[in-house]
């Protein structure tokens, strides 16, 4: 356990250190890292990195022009309903359809879609947020084919 005494050496040494840091610096794996950060924190040791600066959170700035519901809404990405929140409502307005402060469906009626519109936006607009992003995407390409396709017939 030659590595797991240098990494707890390191560690107690640089508590804020970064996985990345401690791997460069002793040769261990990172999950050699994680388990000695378990281990330290177990034993009242703490030692856990420090974390990055994020960049600023990119607004969205929705507009629906010729909508009875014109709003105009400024999010932040923070500012959204995540899973796992105790009030969140998975059937009615679930979080992945309801970012940006407008439900999919809603848009989708206001600009009067088809059922292949109305499915390229669904999957496009949740692509983000519901854990798949390139099944959503292929999946909004599939009915934008399907729709090009009905459009020449």
């Amino acid at each position: 356990m030659k590595n797991g005494m240098s990494v707890r050496k390191f560690l107690t040494q640089n508590p804020n250190a970064s996985t990345k840091a401690v791997v460069k610096a002793t040769g261990a794996l990172a999950k050699t890292v994680g388990t000695m950060r378990w281990i330290l924190r177990k034993e009242g040791i703490d030692c856990v990195p420090a974390r990055r600066e994020r960049k600023a959170k990119r607004v969205i700035d929705l507009t629906i022009a010729g909508s009875p519901l014109r709003p105009k809404i400024r999010m932040a990405p923070a500012d959204r309903p995540e899973f796992g929140t105790s009030n969140v409502d998975l059937v009615n307005q679930p979080p992945h359809y309801t970012t940006g402060g407008i439900e999919t469906i809603d848009f989708i009626e206001a600009k009067n879609l088809n059922y292949n519109l109305g499915n390229v936006v669904k999957y496009i607009t949740r692509a983000d947020h519901k854990g798949n992003r390139l099944q959503d995407l292929q999946k909004a390409k599939w009915y934008l084919e399907r729709e090009i396709l009905s459009a020449h017939i």
